[in-house]
């Protein structure tokens, strides 16, 4: 999962803005002279910023480089939370005990920080009823839930009936 890092003679530029390795900044310099400091300190030339202008170097160790990116990369891997849509559907006439069990697992979802994609599943004639009633039914739901919620994607038709998205605000 690193990234491809250019050192010492496989850069490229022929001047750069180089940093030591204890952050002293040794400014633009050329390549040649930049390879020269780092072999006498018995460090490595890491480019560290390829694409700025003019690239960006560091002398350190690159051994000590690639620990510290790899150490980086898994603090963000671990820091980072993937938001799942999880689904629970109900139809019109779903009794309030059954009601309130759906919604009290969507107010433990959203506490996880999951998106809810609530489905009225509307079998039939029952897709050409009254969209007001079909909208209470909806918030029947919705008044349940014990987690704070913002509306993500607002009730909107769906092939199975009417569909409404939340997640936690």
């Amino acid at each position: 999962m690193s990234i491809h890092v250019r050192i010492n003679n496989q850069i490229q530029a022929p001047e750069l803005r180089v940093i030591m390795e204890d952050g002293g900044n040794l400014g633009v310099i050329s390549f040649k002279e930049a390879l020269d400091k780092a072999r006498e300190a018995g460090l490595d030339l890491i480019e560290i910023s390829p694409k700025a202008n003019p690239p960006v170097a560091k002398i350190m160790d690159y051994g000590k480089f690639q620990y510290a990116e790899n150490k980086k990369q898994k603090v963000a891997k671990t820091k980072s939370h993937t938001v799942e849509i999880k689904n629970i559907q109900v139809k019109v006439g779903t009794g309030d005990h059954d009601l309130e069990l759906k919604a009290k697992k969507a107010s433990g979802w959203l506490k996880q920080g999951n998106r809810i994609k609530i489905d009225l599943f509307l079998p039939g004639r029952t897709k050409y009823m009254d969209k007001k009633f079909l909208r209470e039914r909806m918030d029947r739901v919705l008044n349940l839930i014990t987690e704070k919620y913002k509306i993500a994607d607002e009730a909107r038709s769906s092939p199975k009936g009417l569909s409404i998205i939340i997640e936690r605000s």
